[in-house]
């Protein structure tokens, strides 16, 4: 099972084609393996390495027949794909795009930085990436219809359970079962005439021939949009809140909207471009601003929330259900639900720095200091977070950690039967691999004939 964990994550190859790499990097090239139509240079082994090694990983346990038998299988894959005649999302592959540029930009520096590395200007960077990402949507889509009618049962756990080796569970840090008791600031209604207004003001400004990318870069708070002048990139009705889905859908090329209201804030869109069922779009996003006193008023209030429980008053349980305006928590007495896992368990990770600074010296039974948070859509709030229940470090057991057992049940039968029809693949499919690399230890029967 250890050694073809991989199995399921073999469409996380190949960042950047292979043409993308410098002659400075790769003197010579050769095909080493056909799958199919389906050609593997050597260089494409190379290129792997050097994105281990640019993400700041360690290659020293993968070696290059490894890496060869990684892209063996995704290439059978896509062969299988493209015989299904699979299709992707062209929308989906822009977004992929932008966001692995970026990271690469990031990483490296600059855009320039970028096009010196590898080589090329950045139109021919994106093109790669672009055929790349695409071949690697088809593959995890072939993986998927392979996998999907995988089911398990309760005694396919226990028997999992019984059966694996105990020091290969995994080790489940500390885990928190937490209660919440949270306010807003006061006076939220003025506060969100405010940003209406404001957000009104720019779109008067934007209709009387105004920059809409520039106006925001300089005034949306989606900074990770407004650093492309509010745009988006293409996307579904599925991706977008349903508020401002049903405006940019009814929107006409290069009309901007009225004033949206979501849970993020307040919106005004702009239409770029409308492609099939998807829309690119700007926007330019504004949240309620809380004056001082707005601010200093929240605290009082969660403060004497606080001093409530102290004095036994009333018991944290009563206090959430009667004052927390969290309206996911406070009918189930505050109870905070993962929205990594969808249970009641948070490791440190998965908490705000400002919560797990508020709690990580508590005991159970504790509870914080008021402090200020952000809710699920970044917007200000004030808490008081109590400790119902720590777990301690452990190795993963069925008692505590079904759900953790239970995905690894799955994972293994889905690993067993995506390894079934490899086997059986690799007899059907023409593969001719180079010579030198006749001497590798593949984990799958088969690949030189």
């Amino acid at each position: 099972m250890k050694a073809f964990r991989l199995l399921l994550s073999i469409t996380a190859f190949a960042i950047i084609s292979v043409s993308s790499f410098s002659q400075e990097n790769i003197s010579i090239d050769k095909v080493i393996a056909i799958v199919g139509n389906e050609r593997i240079l050597l260089s494409d082994v190379e290129q792997e390495l050097l994105r281990i090694k640019m993400q700041g990983s360690s290659s020293q346990n993968l070696d290059r027949c490894q890496i060869l038998e990684q892209l063996l299988m995704q290439k059978l894959l896509l062969t299988q794909a493209k015989i299904d005649s699979l299709e992707v999302n062209e929308g989906s592959v822009e977004m992929e795009v932008e966001r692995r540029l970026n990271y690469f930009i990031n990483q490296i520096g600059s855009e320039k930085a970028l096009e010196n590395y590898f080589n090329k200007p950045i139109f021919e960077i994106k093109d790669d990436l672009r055929e790349i990402i695409r071949e690697q949507q088809l593959t995890q889509q072939m993986q998927q219809k392979i996998i999907e009618k995988v089911k398990i049962t309760p005694a396919d756990v226990k028997s999992f359970y019984k059966h694996i080796p105990k020091d290969s569970l995994p080790e489940i840090p500390q885990q928190y079962v937490l209660q919440q008791i949270v306010i807003y600031p006061p006076d939220a209604e003025k506060a969100k005439l405010e940003a209406k207004e404001k957000l009104l003001e720019i779109r008067n400004r934007i209709l009387n021939g105004e920059s809409f990318t520039t106006l925001a870069a300089l005034y949306s708070e989606d900074r990770a949009s407004a650093i492309k002048g509010g745009e988006l990139g293409f996307r579904s009705r599925e991706e977008l809140v349903k508020a401002f889905a049903d405006a940019a859908f009814n929107l006409q090329k290069g009309q901007v909207s009225q004033v949206v209201e979501t849970e993020y804030g307040y919106h005004i869109i702009q239409l770029i471009e409308k492609r099939n069922n998807q829309v690119n779009v700007r926007h330019i996003l504004l949240k309620p601003q809380f004056t001082t006193d707005m601010l200093s008023r929240a605290v009082q209030k969660i403060d004497s929330i606080a001093t409530l429980i102290r004095t036994d008053s009333l018991t944290f349980d009563e206090a959430a259900l009667k004052f927390s305006q969290d309206k996911k928590t406070y009918l189930n007495k505050g109870v905070m639900i993962n929205p990594y896992t969808n249970t009641l368990f948070f490791e440190k990770e998965h908490l705000q720095p400002s919560d797990y600074y508020a709690i990580k010296d508590l005991k159970v039974g504790e509870f914080s200091e008021p402090f200020e948070s952000r809710d699920e859509h970044a917007n200000v709030v004030f808490k008081i977070i109590r400790i119902k229940q720590i777990i301690p470090k452990h190795k993963a057991n069925l008692k505590d950690d079904y759900a953790i057992i239970q995905q690894l049940t799955k994972s293994n039968k889905e690993n067993e039967t995506l390894q079934d029809w490899l086997t059986k693949k690799v007899k059907t499919i023409y593969i001719k691999i180079d010579s030198d690399f006749h001497g590798c230890k593949f984990h799958t029967k088969g690949w030189i004939k």
